[in-house]
């Protein structure tokens, strides 16, 4: 692929921007400086630097994002920062087939919501991890405000009716991890669904935590507001999750 083709795809600017980026000696591969815009370059594994900044080449980007709290998962956010502010600007701003550019979150949590968020420009990545028919398990840390018994995980274990749907909603998983604790496994993903389901139960969510989507758990080695790429083997994983 043409090297100037190969940084637009990525997300380096039009293709006039990053003919330039080349042409100005901005973009080293191997330690070697090219500086020919239509040099044919091989992508598998690919790494290289534009101005100083180390990028892999990606076909398709799948990210991790451990989100903080205080954010929100919108490009046009209305009271807090956006979440798209927590990536480098290739991500944001790689060509997409679609109207937006740039990755996109699969789903959403809320502002006061942590934890585990994956993002992606792959349409049919976003449609397969979100469809309810696939059941992809998602796994919250709840804090509640008062202590957790036995009933209220039977309950959310056996059903409990919402005020938008007569027919009962059950969590795939439910344990009490400790007083003021509950871990809640759901495969459906409704409007503020964890908060409602534990305000059904007659409890209330203090704070939540997304922990795990699929076969993929976000673990301490990923600090909140930090992202990395997902290896192959669990973009597979989580595809073939169930």
């Amino acid at each position: 692929m043409q090297l100037q083709e190969i940084l637009y795809t990525q997300g380096f600017g039009t293709r006039r921007v990053c003919a330039g980026l080349v042409q100005q000696g901005y973009v080293i591969i191997g330690g070697a400086v090219i500086a020919d815009p239509s040099a044919d370059i091989d992508v598998a594994g690919l790494q290289f630097t534009v101005q100083g900044k180390a990028w892999e080449y990606h076909d398709k980007a799948y990210l991790m994002l451990h989100k903080p709290s205080g954010t929100e998962c919108s490009q046009k956010p209305s009271t807090y920062p956006s979440i798209y502010t927590l990536l480098p600007s290739p991500l944001r701003l790689r060509p997409n087939k679609g109207a937006v550019q740039g990755v996109q979150a699969v789903g959403r949590l809320d502002q006061d919501t942590t934890g585990l968020l994956l993002m992606t420009d792959d349409g049919h990545f976003i449609h397969r991890m979100g469809s309810p028919k696939h059941h992809v398990p998602k796994v919250y840390e709840v804090t509640t405000k008062h202590p957790v018994d036995a009933a209220q995980v039977d309950k959310l274990l056996a059903g409990v009716v919402l005020d938008d749907d007569p027919k009962p909603v059950r969590a795939a998983a439910c344990e009490a991890t400790g007083e003021l604790q509950l871990r809640l496994t759901l495969t459906e993903g409704k409007y503020h669904q964890v908060k409602r389901m534990v305000a059904a139960v007659g409890n209330r969510v203090e704070a939540l935590h997304r922990s795990r989507i699929g076969s993929l758990v976000l673990t301490d080695a990923l600090p909140a507001g930090q992202w990395r790429w997902l290896a192959a083997d669990e973009v597979e994983a989580l595809r073939s999750s169930r």
